[in-house]
């Protein structure tokens, strides 16, 4: 099972760099930095949701199953 986190996809489509989210969603760049590549073993629903709202997306944009 792996989780692929499309944040830098993300990212770039609403033309939005590491520390603009950063600042905007309230967390530390290297967190975020974490989660952009995917290191991350888990992600708080309330960090999911503010990303989310300053993304105008869903956690299904950024977050993805693929079978191995």
């Amino acid at each position: 099972m792996a989780i692929v986190v499309n944040l830098d996809v993300m990212m770039a489509k609403r033309k939005m760099s590491l520390n603009e989210l950063s600042e905007k969603v309230d967390i530390t760049l290297a967190n975020l930095s974490i989660l952009k590549t995917g290191k991350a073993k888990a992600i708080r629903f309330s960090t999911l949701e503010a990303i989310c709202k300053v993304l105008d997306c869903q956690p299904g944009d950024i977050l993805e199953y693929v079978a191995d």
